[in-house]
C-alpha cells in the first residue's frame, strides 16, 4: 500500500472534498470500482449496493451533514457518481449484508499508566490488498478550528487517528447478529465525528450513541490531558454499545470479536479470523510493551515469534484477491504529540524499519 498525504486548511466540507477528488481523482475511482467488483464477489448485487449505500448515504446526512457534503465534493471532482463514493464510505454496511468471513481485521493495545504519564498504543490493520493499493494521510481543520490527523481509505471519512484537543482513536470491526442491510450512519463516519467533536470518552460515546447504525465496530478511544491518560473501547452494534474500560493493569486490548458479555453474545464472527488468538497473544505480550519506543513496541507486540507473531497477517498467494488477508499498516498514537506514527506492513516491519510520523 502506497500512503498519501494531504494537509488541507480549508474549513468547507465541500471545498475539502473537492480537494480530495482532484488531487486524487485516480485513485478515488480506482478504489470505488475495486470495492463495486469486490462487493460483486461476495455476492452481493449491485442493487443491493446501491440500495444500502443511498440509506447509508442519507442517515449520515441526517447526522453529519458536513461529512455527506464532503462526500459528495470527492465525487463531483473525480468525475464519479456520488453513490460510488458513498458506497466506499459505507463499505462496512454493505458487508454486513456479505457472509463473514476473513483471516484477520485488526489488533489495538492501549496502555494507560495507572500512576499518570501519556498512554502508549500500537494497531495492526489487515485487509486486503487487492483493495487498497493506495491510503490517505490526512491532516484537516474543522469549521470550530479543531485540527484533526488521520488515516484512511480513498471514500471512507476516518480509520485511525488523533486531534489537537488531546484525543486519540484506533478502530476494530465487529460483526454482530443485528448488523443488517438496512444501511445505518456509516461507521467510518462516526470514527470520523469522534475525532473532530470529541475531547473526552464520554463525549466519544455519547456522539456514538447518537447514531442509527446497521453495522458493528468497535473504537477503541484514548486521551491525555493535565498529565493524565484515560481510555476504553467503544463497542457498537445496531443492537447497543457498551463501553470496555481498561484492565486494572492500565491495559485495553481488542481485537474482532465482542468483550461486553451482553452484547458476546449476539457475536457472528468466525474462527477464521483468529481474533481470539490475536487478543491472546497481545495479553500475553502487554507487560513488555510499556515504556518503550514505538518500534521497540512493536517489536514487543510480535514476541518472541517475530514475523510469525499471529498479529503478523501473511497473504496466501495462492488464494483468489478478495481472500487474500495481511497487515497492510501498523500504527501508534501520540496523543501528547498530535501525531500518527505509521508504517505499511506488520509489527515486525515497524520494528525493523521504525515508524514515520505524520
Amino acid at each position: 500500500m502506497k500512503l498519501h498525504t494531504l494537509r488541507t486548511t480549508t474549513t468547507d466540507p465541500h471545498d475539502r472534498g473537492r480537494e480530495i477528488g482532484t488531487r486524487y481523482a485516480d485513485q478515488v475511482r480506482d478504489v470505488s470500482a475495486r470495492y463495486l467488483a469486490h462487493f460483486k464477489v461476495l455476492g452481493v448485487p449491485e442493487t443491493t449496493v446501491r440500495d444500502i449505500s443511498a440509506h447509508s448515504y442519507d442517515a449520515l446526512r441526517d447526522w453529519s451533514p458536513g461529512l455527506a457534503v464532503e462526500s459528495d465534493g470527492i465525487a463531483e471532482a473525480s468525475g464519479i457518481e456520488p453513490w460510488q463514493v458513498a458506497a466506499v464510505g459505507a463499505r462496512t454496511e454493505v458487508l454486513a449484508a456479505a457472509p463473514a468471513s476473513g483471516k484477520g481485521e485488526c489488533t489495538t493495545a492501549v496502555y494507560v499508566p495507572p500512576v499518570g504519564g501519556p498512554p502508549e498504543t500500537i494497531q495492526t490493520w489487515d485487509w486486503h490488498d487487492s483493495l487498497t493499493p493506495d491510503g490517505l494521510l490526512l491532516s484537516l481543520v474543522t469549521g470550530t478550528g479543531r485540527r484533526v490527523k488521520l488515516f484512511t481509505e480513498f471514500g471512507t471519512a476516518a480509520k485511525i487517528g488523533v486531534n489537537d484537543a488531546g484525543l486519540g482513536l484506533h478502530f476494530n470491526i465487529l460483526r454482530h447478529r443485528s448488523d443488517d442491510a438496512t444501511g445505518g450512519v456509516p461507521v467510518h463516519a462516526v470514527a470520523r465525528r469522534v475525532l473532530e467533536e470529541a475531547t473526552t470518552v464520554a463525549e466519544a460515546r455519547d456522539i456514538i450513541a447518537s447514531a442509527r447504525l446497521s453495522a458493528s465496530t468497535v473504537l477503541t478511544v484514548v486521551t491525555y490531558r493535565d498529565g493524565r491518560a484515560a481510555a476504553a473501547s467503544i463497542e457498537m452494534s445496531p443492537s447497543g454499545l457498551a463501553v470496555v474500560q481498561p484492565d486494572t493493569d492500565g491495559w485495553v486490548i481488542h481485537t474482532n470479536h465482542f468483550l461486553d458479555p451482553g452484547l458476546a453474545d449476539g457475536d457472528s464472527g468466525t474462527p477464521e479470523s483468529m481474533s481470539v488468538e490475536r487478543y491472546e497473544h497481545a495479553r500475553a505480550v502487554r507487560g513488555s510493551m510499556t515504556g518503550h519506543s514505538g518500534p521497540e513496541r512493536a517489536a514487543a507486540f510480535c514476541g518472541s515469534d517475530g514475523a510469525a507473531a499471529v498479529v503478523c497477517v501473511h497473504a496466501d498467494a495462492s488464494r483468489p484477491g478478495h481472500e487474500q488477508w495481511g497487515t497492510l499498516l501498523t500504527a501508534s498514537l501520540d496523543v501528547p504529540g498530535f501525531a500518527l506514527d505509521h508504517r505499511t506492513g506488520n509489527p515486525d516491519t515497524a520494528a525493523r524499519e521504525g515508524l514515520d510520523q505524520f
